[in-house]
């Protein structure tokens, strides 16, 4: 089964990956004070995992590795769909319908 990231906790903290460590708990610390208590739960907790996650430097590279996978997998299946298109035969000359290619052949001339 394929794994699928709508949002990392990048997004989550408004942040680029690589970002240091003082901007990690500087975002952090604003998005909880914009909050400021009046927020699901459940936000609250994916919040507090990505601040978790990416404030430890083993941690954040371990889900740097797995963002990286996730990225490389779906490279290679796009690519895999891409090629099987380009297989596809192209459309011959009598494939076209007649009427369209009697009008076609009028304007053409």
């Amino acid at each position: 089964m394929r794994d699928i990231v709508d949002y990392t906790h990048y997004d989550y903290l408004e942040l680029p990956p690589g970002a240091s460590t003082a901007r990690i708990e500087a975002a952090y610390q604003t998005i909880r004070q914009r909050m400021n208590g009046h927020t699901d739960p459940k936000l609250v907790k994916l919040l507090h995992d990505a601040y978790i996650v990416l404030s430890d430097p083993d941690l954040r590279h371990e889900y740097d590795a797995e963002l990286r996978r996730i990225a490389e997998e779906a490279d290679r299946e796009l690519k895999r769909l891409l090629d099987q298109e380009s297989t596809r035969v192209p459309r011959r000359v009598q494939d076209v319908p007649a009427p369209l290619l009697a009008v076609l052949n009028a304007w053409a001339a």
